[in-house]
């Protein structure tokens, strides 16, 4: 069907940019708001949203004022019995939706699509309270809606042929690449990124690194465009609480439970950004630097990072009886140390990327040579972070189980590669999909991490999907691609 006019019910910071996004393509846009309060605010929404493209010569005064021109404000839902589309954009409760489509189905012509814009909540559940199941699906935007390039469209057992396909193409109209998705749980993005997220909260609370170097490691290590907490704290963390409870009600693994410190903060009242306090604070002071110290250096086994001739550059030489003994290691370091005549002198090194050097220390390291550590990576031009011994350190403790669950995603016939992968640099912004951060890692490097992480932790997601072990055992180094 022809798509031209279309309403957005629900005008806050999200519904707002769906509406502005419809109205710069040229359709005819009505939004509708609870009272004339709430409208004022939608309307404040899109004029300061337009008025920064202008001053960023993005649009022309004329353009702002055409996209302006093109949205009609009303607080009344009788005023949407022509239009093409509605998408609703009001608070994730799902009694709330349902009650808003039971109304918008009685309103509606027949063959006017309902969508719900739901970032978790089961589509199907909406779409069977109306007498049009067969016309209803997910069409899930990402914030801020004018910049962010994806669109999950989520069909349902029920929906009708062709309906996907059409909001699809709509979505191209746009300007943006659509991600067919099934009615599960996160859909694709956020059903991969939460679990990450609140994984990063486990290792927090089980003090495996610091907030900052957890955060450090995933953006300067593994290149991701934020660390997990600055990314939580702008989601909201009780989004991101919210998600995790509907992800383990629909699969009942303990890993999508939420961590108990998420928990914490979200009850008390520290949400991130929308309340100027998360995991991290309001005003924090600036970290001091530790002073440095005079040390010398061994390395035990294969120098694979390279880091000795970096510290030769700097004027450091390898010394007989030095004082800090590193390991080049991506595996728990106690039983290379358990070898030393003085194990307290031993400190596990795993370069992430070219920026961070994961130090690994053991129970037996001394905080001498802990901080000696630290200081030859700083010398060798690398940001330290500090870990347990434990299986992947903390990047690809991380990322490793991602990259697994994207596999299983795969697998079950869920999402296409090329899918996951767009889904995941258009919503998330990463610089590549987790289908080809498998492809530069390599499917074996993955596959013995995950066994490595299993035999720690003995946690069932964390064993290699069975497609990944199969591959690995064919001797392919990546996925195909169709």
């Amino acid at each position: 069907m022809a798509f031209e006019t279309v309403a957005v019910v629900g005008l806050g910071t999200m519904g707002a940019g769906i509406a502005e996004v419809f109205a710069r393509a040229g359709l005819r846009v009505i939004g509708v708001e609870a009272d004339v309060e709430a409208l004022a605010r939608g309307r404040g929404h899109v004029e300061r949203s337009t008025a920064r493209a202008a001053d960023r010569g993005k649009l022309t005064a004329e353009q702002r004022a055409a996209i302006l021109g093109r949205i009609t404000l009303t607080t009344s839902r009788e005023d949407l019995r022509e239009v093409d589309l509605v998408i609703e954009a009001i608070p994730e409760v799902l009694d709330h939706k349902i009650s808003l489509f039971q109304d918008l189905d009685r309103i509606c012509k027949p063959e006017t699509v309902l969508a719900t814009n739901t970032s978790s909540l089961p589509v199907t559940a909406v779409a069977a309270a109306t007498g049009r199941p067969d016309r209803v699906v997910g069409m899930h935007f990402f914030n801020p809606a004018p910049v962010m390039r994806l669109v999950e469209v989520v069909g349902t057992v029920v929906t009708a042929p062709g309906v996907v396909s059409e909001v699809c193409e709509l979505a191209g109209r746009l300007g943006k690449t659509a991600v067919p998705a099934g009615d599960r749980a996160g859909f694709v993005v956020n059903r991969l990124l939460l679990p990450y997220l609140n994984h990063a909260a486990v290792l927090l609370e089980l003090g495996i690194a610091t907030r900052d170097g957890i955060d450090d490691a995933m953006r300067l290590g593994v290149g991701l465009p934020m660390g997990p907490f600055a990314l939580l704290d702008l989601i909201g963390l009780d989004t991101a609480y919210e998600v995790m409870e509907v992800l383990f009600d629909e699969t009942r693994d303990r890993r999508h439970a939420p961590s108990p410190l998420l928990r914490e903060l979200v009850t008390a009242g520290l949400l991130g950004r929308k309340t100027g306090h998360g995991f991290y604070g309001p005003q924090e002071p600036p970290k001091e630097p530790e002073k440095s110290t005079v040390i010398t250096f061994g390395i035990d086994g294969p120098d694979v990072h390279g880091l000795g001739e970096r510290l030769r550059a700097s004027g450091f030489r390898p010394s007989d009886s030095p004082d800090t003994v590193l390991r080049c290691t991506d595996r728990p370091v106690i039983e290379y140390a358990a070898r030393l005549s003085d194990p307290t002198r031993m400190v596990g090194v795993h370069v992430v990327g070219d920026k961070v050097a994961e130090l690994a220390g053991t129970a037996l390291t001394s905080p001498g040579a802990a901080k000696a550590a630290r200081d030859l990576m700083r010398v060798a031009g690398l940001v330290p972070v500090s870990c347990k011994d434990r299986a992947g350190f903390v990047a690809d403790a991380l990322l490793f189980p991602f990259l697994n669950d994207a596999v299983r995603m795969y697998d079950a016939g869920y999402a296409s590669i090329a899918d996951i992968d767009a889904a995941m640099r258009l919503g998330c912004g990463y610089p590549a999909g987790p289908f080809e951060m498998l492809g530069y890692l390599g499917l074996a490097r993955v596959r013995d991490g995950l066994r490595a992480l299993y035999a720690e932790y003995r946690e069932p997601a964390f064993a290699p999907a069975p497609l990944l072990d199969q591959l690995v055992t064919a001797g392919v180094s990546e996925f195909p691609r169709s």
